[in-house]
């Protein structure tokens, strides 16, 4: 089988492994362990009946509860087939410029979009410079700077002048980054906001972050019709298979999206559960005080293993750094553990040097930390 650009190809991992894909313990895509939850699976339940008819092509429950949720009007929300496809729509329009700064390493499917309706693309390379474990990570910078409180202070370098026809390019990044878990502070994007033609913000992982320590950008779409910010409803809430996300923008890119796209990307029993899971507090409540402690203890678990060095992050995911080839590791791990990890052969800055691992349960990480030893001896 071809080796998998993303992370949870399971498929992939049980050939290799030789066992059931049931049998793979998964660190390779970063979804929550906790989920999904009840709310999710009741309101599923609930809404079996629906499958008779087609959905709302508005979505006006869905958005409703999105808007509630994310302090935002509901006009100002487009739910989607989860995040990749409004990633889709975004870089058609970032395709319409001049150019797109593209925050690098980057999650595949950025590429994928771009390239898909011939996007230029100016690559902005994030220099990475290992550390000792208490130190965690650094990035060399030049002017945006990024700030992730306690966890990291390193900073974005954009190579290219804003000065220089700034207004005809656009701008691509996640926040918090993938693969690297920077939190980008909100104030040190802003300025971007004021003199590129249109910056997309995935914030795919941002609400893993309790709201105090959150650095959205979600309060300053009235003000920016050029800002486009995507969230995915799938990994905080251990839902990948449904397939939920949602743009928050201008209502004029909204219904320019809408027009375009398929009449109803987002499934009836999906729709119910997003609807249902962003009004589950107890459940934010539990991941915003699970996720600091196992993070940490993953952190100094894998720190205090020979010949490796995690970066410190603010997602629910661990980049790491290897003295030995990873796709070594990689093998190794599925056929003595049944482990998966993502490797990172698919960001060429990385390379077979890097792999990154998603948090998980104390366990399962207890079980990761004892099988990587046993194989990088």
């Amino acid at each position: 089988m071809i080796r998998p650009v993303h992370g949870g190809n399971l498929a992939w991992a049980a050939a290799l492994a030789g066992c059931p894909a049931s049998a793979i313990l998964d660190f390779s895509a970063s979804i929550s362990p906790l989920g999904p939850p009840e709310s999710a699976l009741d309101a599923i339940q609930a809404h079996l009946s629906s499958l008779t008819a087609y959905p709302d092509p508005d979505y006006g429950e869905l958005r409703t509860a999105l808007g509630e949720a994310l302090n935002v009007d509901r006009d100002w929300i487009l739910p989607g087939n989860g995040s990749a496809e409004l990633l889709t729509w975004a870089a058609w329009d970032l395709s319409k410029l001049e150019a797109t700064y593209l925050v690098t390493p980057a999650f595949g499917d950025y590429s994928r979009a771009l390239s898909a309706f011939g996007a230029q693309v100016l690559k902005c390379p994030l220099e990475l410079q290992s550390l000792d474990a208490e130190a965690g990570s650094r990035l060399v910078t030049d002017d945006l700077s990024v700030s992730n409180r306690s966890l990291v202070s390193p900073s974005l370098c954009l190579p290219v002048p804003l000065a220089i026809d700034a207004n005809r390019r656009g701008l691509l990044l996640n926040n918090p980054h993938n693969p690297t878990g920077l939190l980008f502070a909100r104030e040190a994007i802003l300025p971007y906001l004021k003199q590129l033609g249109m910056v997309v913000v995935d914030e795919a992982f941002m609400d893993f972050l309790p709201p105090s320590e959150q650095e959205t950008l979600i309060d300053d779409v009235e003000e920016f019709p050029n800002l486009v910010i995507l969230r995915s409803l799938t990994k905080f809430y251990s839902l990948p298979g449904l397939r939920l996300g949602c743009a928050i923008a201008h209502p004029d890119i909204l219904r320019r999206w809408q027009q375009q796209r398929d009449p109803w990307p987002v499934n009836a029993l999906a729709a119910a559960a997003a609807a249902a899971v962003v009004r589950d507090a107890a459940f934010e409540r539990q991941t915003w005080d699970w996720l600091p402690v196992a993070r940490r203890e993953l952190f100094e678990g894998l720190a205090n293993l020979p010949g490796l060095q995690p970066f410190a992050g603010a997602a629910n995911f661990l980049l790491v750094e290897s003295s030995m080839s990873v796709s070594s590791i990689q093998k190794s791990l599925l056929e003595r553990h049944r482990i998966l990890i993502r490797d990172c052969l698919s960001f060429p800055e990385l390379g077979d040097r890097f792999f990154r691992v998603a948090v998980r349960s104390r366990p399962d990480n207890l079980r990761l930390i004892a099988g990587l030893a046993e194989v990088i001896h």
